[in-house]
């Protein structure tokens, strides 16, 4: 019977066609945070922007701040979102394989949410672990 434990390999990364670019993006006084709809036409636009391909979406309202939760599933990976409105503050995730590139939505993100503050990190997945 085959392992069904990972190779010595596997475990310092991944096949190149695993691997991608997750970009965390954390926006700051922003708005129309409480718009589903808004929302949903956002997420899509900036995975478009990127290059990738839409799937499917799905997010969902809350009924006692507002926000709103969603996620647009994409050929390349994922976007997702999470708002609270009521603080101005959004956070998203952009994760894409192959050739797209996340930041390429934060212009997008930027134009529909108005926020006063972007942060931003890019963690590199699949990449080979870095020697200690």
């Amino acid at each position: 019977m085959a392992s069904s434990r990972p190779s010595e390999a596997a475990s310092t990364a991944a096949p190149s066609t695993c691997r991608g670019h997750h970009l965390i993006c954390e926006l700051y006084g922003a708005s129309r945070l409480d718009d589903e709809d808004h929302v949903a036409d956002a997420l899509r636009r900036a995975a478009r922007a990127c290059g990738a391909t839409v799937l499917e979406s799905r997010l969902h309202p809350f009924d006692e701040n507002g926000g709103v939760t969603g996620v647009v599933l994409l050929a390349e990976s994922h976007v997702t979102i999470h708002t609270w409105p009521e603080h101005g503050y959004a956070a998203v995730d952009l994760f894409m394989c192959g050739d797209c590139d996340p930041a390429d939505g934060i212009s997008t993100l930027k134009e529909v949410f108005s926020p006063e503050t972007v942060q931003r990190a890019t963690f590199e997945r699949g990449r080979p672990a870095p020697s200690d």
